[in-house]
């Protein structure tokens, strides 16, 4: 099996939209489309309206209380968010009663946003008592739960926290020999012994901490984590990045057998070995995956016209596009192919596409691609543009490539663009196939 591995080794105008799209919200209640929609389709509408004023108070919430930037904000919006001030408001003040300092508190609201739904009556505070009554000092406290937040969503908090302190200490003195001696009767030996070896190897603290508390925790193995590292580090993972780690924990968690297994079932379709060991190093939660969930992706891509070497070279492309469900698949390349009529080389060149949300970025876009071509506008013979041209560019290249230059038609295009549309256009897709 290791020779497997080794053989792998050597193959070795963003404002000039916000202005738009704040025009459109008052074009939109005089639009001719607005009275098109059913019962159900305005019931969608007024959720999604939910969804997105539920994002921007997040969004403001982060900006005004903790100085987050707008483009942080948003991205912890898509983890986490909220209707009102309340409950956030009660998790900060008691963050800051326990001697938090605004800089860690905008650490540990970024590494796990989750905490500001959390309880703080009834959930935090009962937890930071008891590290408190373990004999934690305010300074010892505060440093540990910045450094892992995550600690504060864990049942068993004492433990972690023991966990981390050591490592926390033993980075300070840079003596992990010692330290391991000194813990030798407990059950910390293996974590300490195994962090010191991560560490000679120059993994940093930032990606060492968060093993401590991770499910699946390999530093807490021996044997088997001696096997695993000896693994990863012959396949040439960089100790310095996460994709290390992720490759660590998932040699750790499958047997030897269960590896050769998997690489049976990829040569069975048709990849190679190094195929197989150079997609793991660029993805390594791809080895993860069940060899039932493998056959059954296949199938799937099959039944929807691919060949297998087309579902190999996706594969290829995007490990990831095996691990989503039979349906999300299906219903995503469906409407790409039959409703869009791209042909089936744009998914085999961009499969990123089935990873895609199907109501946020699918329908909109293609809403404005038909009403593009319904007008002769998109060139020559008004022909679909290159799937990824229309998928993979960020809102406001897209914006910029297909909307802001129709002048014109911008007040309905982005009526369009903004889901006025989508909702009725997922209905009808749905309602076509149960005909």
């Amino acid at each position: 099996m290791y020779s497997l591995l080794l053989h792998g080794k050597r193959l070795g105008e963003l404002q000039k939209w916000r202005n738009l799209r704040f025009a459109v919200n008052h074009l939109q209640n005089a639009s001719a489309f607005s009275n098109s929609f059913s019962s159900a389709s305005a019931a969608s509408d007024v959720s999604l309206r939910d969804v997105r004023k539920e994002k921007t108070f997040t969004v403001s919430y982060l900006v005004d209380s903790l100085g987050f930037t707008k483009k942080l904000a948003e991205s912890i919006s898509k983890k986490v968010s909220f209707e009102d001030k309340t409950n956030p408001d009660s998790v900060l003040n008691l963050l800051r009663n326990h001697g938090f300092t605004d800089s860690q508190i905008s650490s540990i609201v970024t590494d796990y946003p989750r905490l500001l739904i959390s309880d703080a009556e009834k959930s935090i505070g009962p937890k930071l008592q008891v590290l408190q009554s373990r004999g934690a000092s305010s300074s010892e406290l505060t440093e540990i739960v910045s450094l892992v937040p995550k600690i504060l969503g864990k049942k068993s908090i004492s433990v972690y926290y023991d966990s981390v302190k050591c490592i926390v200490e033993a980075s300070k003195s840079s003596n992990y020999e010692k330290l391991s001696h000194s813990f030798s009767q407990s059950n910390l030996e293996n974590k300490i012994r195994n962090v010191s070896a991560l560490r000679e190897l120059g993994v940093p603290q930032r990606l060492l901490l968060p093993l401590l508390v991770s499910k699946s925790q390999p530093v807490c193995g021996k044997e088997n984590f001696d096997a695993s590292l000896k693994k990863v580090v012959g396949m040439g993972f960089d100790p310095t990045t996460s994709k290390f780690v992720l490759a660590l924990r998932m040699l750790y968690q499958m047997s030897d057998k269960t590896i050769e297994e998997k690489v049976q079932v990829y040569k069975s379709l048709g990849f190679s070995v190094e195929d197989i060991w150079e997609i793991f190093k660029h993805t390594p939660s791809f080895l993860k995956v069940s060899k039932n969930k493998i056959l059954k992706s296949m199938e799937t891509f099959l039944s929807l016209g691919f060949s297998r070497d087309e579902f190999a070279m996706m594969v290829k492309r995007y490990p990831a596009c095996i691990e989503y469900s039979a349906e999300s698949v299906k219903k995503k390349t469906e409407f790409i192919l039959k409703k869009m009529n791209w042909p089936v080389k744009g998914v085999v060149l961009h499969p990123q596409v089935v990873g895609y949300s199907l109501e946020k970025r699918i329908v909109p876009r293609c809403n404005v691609i038909k009403a593009l071509m319904s007008k002769g506008l998109l060139g020559k013979g008004s022909e679909l543009p290159a799937l990824s041209s229309v998928m993979s560019s960020t809102d406001q290249t897209f914006l910029n490539r297909y909307v802001v230059k129709h002048d014109k038609l911008v007040p309905e295009l982005m009526a369009i663009f903004t889901g006025k549309h989508v909702s009725e256009t997922i209905r009808r897709s749905h309602k076509n196939e149960k005909c």
